[in-house]
């Protein structure tokens, strides 16, 4: 019977309503006093339940709640008679819960969009050779699926054959269709906007990009920062601290109508709900612009932000180096290539690709051993000679004697920018490459919006020499920069400035950002990089896309002002509604009752300001 009547509380509102017009209506035209009373009484015994069967709910885990407090005021009113007022308060009291979740299910509009968006079938290949639709739960990693025009794509995968534009605005928040053609990587949840594409499988349901959102964007949701657990504790026991301040008054002035209008507009439903609608719907503005924050409590630290430190490599830059210079100081420059070349297949970092790219075809040679110097190269023994690819450092720990023109060599390609690659076989210097890589378009303009932001230092660390790090700082206006940074040293600094009091975000990639990422107070990576650095990440720019920080630091300051916001407006109505009992005759029941859902209803559509929210430009 008590879920029944939860179940029809909507119902029951509207009856409330119709009993309540229809008493006004009778007093009004027939002056009939009798039927007024009764269809009053009515009306308030049957508002009354859902609230009072909440109330005893909540009662039962040991909570005092709101809607004992209305379930109390109410039978005091009964008690005396009132019956107009304690018919109208139960009748306010539900339709403002009715609004709140209709306003609160708005701002849950970002993660239910995301939902609708998840596929629910895809068309896979049979051993007959056919495809047929199955359901999701049958797609396995490794499966190879058809995706026709207007489709969502089903799985995380690889194009095997075909062509097509897909529209990726709900993981990426990219409103342009992206071309895909064979080898191209696709999204779960994604749109084919046009053409016929075979994929394989490469993560499935859970998994998937698609699915690894939903779940961070709900766990997000979910969350709840020290202000909102504060606020709980608070409404713990200042609920029953109104009932004990209306047990008070009631003692001393033997005014019962007094002791329940106290209760009525001492309820705490603003404050508790104010927080929590800001956070989800900054979460859900993110979610829907690309930006996964990853709770409210990240949201808080993510406000205060007074320095930001970059990683150089595929965050400020491309991340996809090409060789720019190189000098060889041999007179068998096509076997020192091979040399170079077969040590360089050895390694998947970004260098050596460039480097193997710009090599081309050669001949190879069996490399019997390496032995990678972490941050400085690779050492290898190649065709019985000694192979060592990397750094000045490495250079010197081998004992290879640099002259004055390989030296001279290496501080002209410094200049430009470059990263050095030297090549010695058997301790001799015989060749030196230049290798740059480039500025993401648009950073430096981001940049600027962070400072506009009130980000004050702009850092960017590197394992790159200073001449190239000092190069990127000097064109993208930044505070500071250091080079010839590992891991460990990029950690190291992080901590060095929280010692001095700094709020720091770390903005990575990699797998070797993941320290940094995670010993920051906010640790942001970029989307389109490894696994661990979006594990260990407080906030996710989808598709790696720099231009979306601006627009989360922004959002982040927009949503901790409108949790103040809410905060102030639901403690400044309680104390003018309080205030109003003991310094105006007109407060009564009703007007307070009216007045604590218009307070609920005004920090909910405050908080809904967020979802409209954008970075002005």
């Amino acid at each position: 019977m008590q879920r029944f009547i939860i179940n029809k509380k909507n119902h029951i509102m509207i009856l409330s309503a119709v009993l309540i017009s229809s008493a006004f209506l009778s007093k009004w035209t027939a002056q009939n006093m009798e039927i007024f009373v009764w269809f009053m009484a009515a009306a308030s015994v049957l508002g009354v339940l859902p609230i009072a069967i909440q109330a005893y709910q909540a009662l039962r885990v040991k909570v005092v709640s709101i809607e004992l407090l209305v379930t109390i005021a109410v039978a005091g009113a009964f008690a005396i008679k009132n019956f107009e007022e304690s018919a109208i308060v139960t009748f306010l009291f539900l339709f403002g819960a009715y609004l709140e979740q209709r306003t609160l299910n708005k701002t849950r509009s970002a993660i239910k969009e995301l939902v609708e968006m998840a596929p629910e079938s895809a068309l896979k290949l049979m051993d007959n050779g056919e495809f047929e639709e199955v359901d999701i739960e049958e797609v396995d990693a490794g499966d190879i699926l058809l995706v026709k025009t207007g489709a969502k794509i089903p799985v995380d995968g690889t194009v095997l054959s075909g062509e097509g534009y897909v529209n990726e605005a709900g993981i990426t928040g990219e409103s342009l269709p992206v071309s895909k053609q064979k080898d191209s990587k696709v999204y779960a949840g994604t749109i084919l906007e046009n053409g016929t594409i075979q994929i394989m499988a490469e993560r499935v349901g859970e998994d998937t990009t698609f699915g690894r959102i939903i779940e961070l964007v709900e766990e997000a949701q979910d969350s709840k920062s020290e202000v909102e657990r504060f606020i709980d504790k608070f409404s713990k026991y200042y609920t029953p601290a109104v009932l004990v301040l209306s047990a008070i008054v009631l003692f001393l002035s033997r005014n019962i109508e007094l002791a329940i209008t106290i209760l009525v507009l001492g309820c705490p439903g603003a404050l508790v709900i104010g927080v929590p609608v800001s956070n989800v719907a900054g979460i859900g503005n993110g979610a829907r612009y690309g930006v996964l924050l990853k709770g409210s409590e990240v949201i808080n630290d993510f406000s205060r932000v007074d320095t930001m430190v970059f990683d150089k490599t595929g965050t400020l830059t491309i991340g996809n180096p090409k060789v720019a210079d190189m000098e060889f100081y041999t007179e068998n420059p096509d076997e020192i290539s091979g040399y170079l070349a077969s040590v360089e297949k050895e390694s998947d970092h970004p260098l050596a690709k460039a480097v193997l790219e710009y090599i081309g075809d050669t001949r190879l040679y069996t490399v019997e051993k390496t032995d990678v110097v972490k941050g400085s190269g690779i050492i290898a023994l190649v065709n019985g000679h000694r192979i060592a690819v990397g750094n000045k450092a490495l250079m010197e720990r081998e004992n290879v004697n640099l002259d004055e023109k390989v030296r001279t060599d290496i501080a002209r390609f410094q200049q430009k920018g470059n990263s050095i690659v030297l090549t010695a076989v058997d301790g001799k210097i015989e060749m030196l490459m230049g290798i740059r890589d480039r500025i993401r378009p648009g950073v430096k303009e981001d940049l600027k919006k962070l400072k506009e932001l009130g980000v004050k230092n702009l850092t960017v660390l590197s394992g790159d020499n200073q001449g190239t790090v000092d190069l990127v700082a000097r064109e993208l206006d930044l505070t500071e920069a250091h080079g010839h940074m590992l891991p460990e040293d990029k950690a190291a600094y992080i901590k060095e400035l929280q010692e001095k009091g700094r709020i720091v975000a770390f903005v990575g990639d990699g797998v070797n950002d993941s320290p940094s990422i995670a010993l920051a107070q906010i640790g942001i990576a970029m989307g389109g990089g490894t696994d661990v650095a979006i594990e260990t990440s407080d906030v996710v720019l989808m598709n790696s896309d720099f231009s979306r920080l601006p627009h989360a630091l922004g959002l982040a300051k927009a949503t901790a002002r409108n949790m103040r916001q809410n905060i102030i407006i639901a403690v400044g109505v309680v104390l003018v509604l309080l205030a109003g009992v003991f310094l105006s005759e007109w407060m009564n029941m009703s007007i307070g009752m009216l007045v604590h859902e218009a307070s609920i209803l005004a920090v909910i559509l405050n908080g809904m300001r967020l979802l409209r929210y954008s970075l002005k430009t």
